[in-house]
């Protein structure tokens, strides 16, 4: 198998400790055009609609979108990784109708279970000036920190940031890493050895937080049904593309544990779809076709726990210096903030970033009563407009996309009441989690 030239970002890149003080590059760099490839539920096997296929598509839509030609294009960032639990069986061999349809890339399954920026070039001709290539490794918020330091560092000037997802039939997330490798490594001998389902940690972390604040499984429903309602006004989503049905805060109560207390709907649903952003100068998206989204700050939190699994109050910490580093670096407090879109690739874990965050004013173990008032787009403290994963499937990008178009003015029915100025964005966990801060105008 060949290497890839492009190289992970360096550990310098992100702006991971606390006392960093305002980011050099505050209001200087920005983002223009969206672009979102179609849904599925799982890859048809047809070259098409592979996760390749669909970054193509997302890509040239993003062009499209901030009415740039291809040409002008001088950077891609982009993550590599394609799913965290889809893997290729092994022995099946790559289909030939891929292979004939497609330039390759570094491997047999670029294109098809993971992405490198040379299968990108080899199957993008119009990029024809691409100086600049870097990877974000792991999620679409490394990618999107990174792009970031690099266009305000002036390493590219007008970059495409990408980020595809993959869903292969058959079961999701449910220990084949180790079936696969026939073995079991390090941490998680003590976890995929049972085949642990992916939410047990944050069920963990939601049941010793109900425990700690007096809180109920109940009172998370206001949140996941507001995330739904959310997400089937995202047109560009899964739910609202292929299964628009609303749900109930008894639907939610009355559904299945999946590892108590997360239930259903506490989890996200596993998708195939791609997003692309177009990240530049201020001076040069003066010439662009959609409203410019300024960039006052970014950050990176990447937390150790003492032990296998993190604990509650390790989770707090975490989303603790999250929160300080978010606002230090953009030179804002949390009362500037219009509206949140942190993550919720499992539902329960939403509360950690936003109480990290002080967002409307709460504080530890106040959530959750946050949850009980109207946290709706029409309400003075809309909790994710997007609807995040819980309500367009799982991505990690939703949030992003829907922060830069809550800003521009144009999320359509999603567009939040009160006026969009400064929003937050992070993906992923409590333990692991890059934030933007994103605003309307770059002061």
């Amino acid at each position: 198998m060949a290497e890839s030239r492009t190289q992970n970002a360096p550990a310098s890149m992100y702006r991971s400790r606390e006392g960093l003080g305002t980011w050099e590059h505050r209001g200087k760099v920005a983002i223009v055009g969206v672009g979102v490839s179609p849904t599925a539920r799982r890859w048809d096997g047809s070259p098409d609609t592979s996760v390749g296929a669909w970054s193509i598509v997302a890509m040239r839509r993003a062009l499209e979108d901030a009415g740039v030609s291809p040409e002008e294009v001088d950077g891609l960032v982009m993550t590599r990784e394609t799913a965290t639990g889809s893997p290729w069986p092994t022995g099946d061999p790559v289909p030939e109708d891929f292979t004939k349809a497609f330039n390759p890339g570094v491997n047999p399954l670029d294109g098809i279970t993971g992405l490198s920026s040379e299968w990108v070039l080899n199957n993008m001709p119009e990029l024809t000036n691409i100086n600049f290539t870097m990877y974000g490794p792991g999620c679409i918020s490394r990618a999107l920190v990174v792009a970031a330091q690099a266009v305000g560092d002036g390493l590219t000037e007008t970059c495409l940031v990408m980020r595809g997802w993959h869903n292969l039939p058959g079961r999701y997330y449910v220990g084949q890493a180790g079936r696969a490798a026939n073995t079991t490594l390090g941490p998680t001998k003590w976890t995929n050895t049972w085949g642990t389902v992916a939410c047990y940690n944050t069920a963990m972390w939601f049941d010793q937080y109900c425990r700690k604040y007096g809180k109920t499984h109940e009172m998370h429903a206001p949140f996941v049904v507001n995330s739904k309602k959310n997400g089937l006004l995202f047109p560009e989503g899964y739910w609202a593309q292929h299964r628009p049905e609303a749900l109930t805060v008894e639907d939610y109560l009355a559904a299945r544990w999946i590892a108590k207390p997360a239930n259903l709907y506490d989890n996200d649903i596993p998708i195939c779809v791609s997003a692309a952003f177009l990240f530049t100068t201020p001076e040069r998206a003066k010439d662009m076709k959609q409203k410019p989204v300024y960039i006052l700050n970014h950050t990176s939190t990447t937390s150790q726990s003492r032990s296998v699994i993190a604990t509650l109050e390790e989770a707090e910490a975490s989303t603790d210096s999250m929160g300080r580093k978010t606002y230090e670096g953009a030179g804002i407090v949390p009362s500037d903030l219009s509206f949140e879109n942190m993550y919720d690739g499992f539902a329960e874990f939403h509360q950690f970033h936003i109480e990290g965050l002080r967002y409307a004013g709460i504080k530890r173990g106040e959530a959750l009563d946050l949850y009980q008032t109207d946290i709706s787009i029409e309400g003075p403290n809309p909790v994710s407009p997007s609807g995040g994963n819980v309500g367009s499937g799982r991505t990690r990008f939703w949030c992003h996309v829907d922060t830069v178009q809550q800003l521009q003015g144009r999320a359509g029915a999603r567009q939040i009441s009160r006026p969009a100025e400064i929003g937050v964005t992070g993906t992923m966990t409590p333990m692991a989690v890059e934030t933007l801060v994103l605003s309307a105008t770059p002061d």
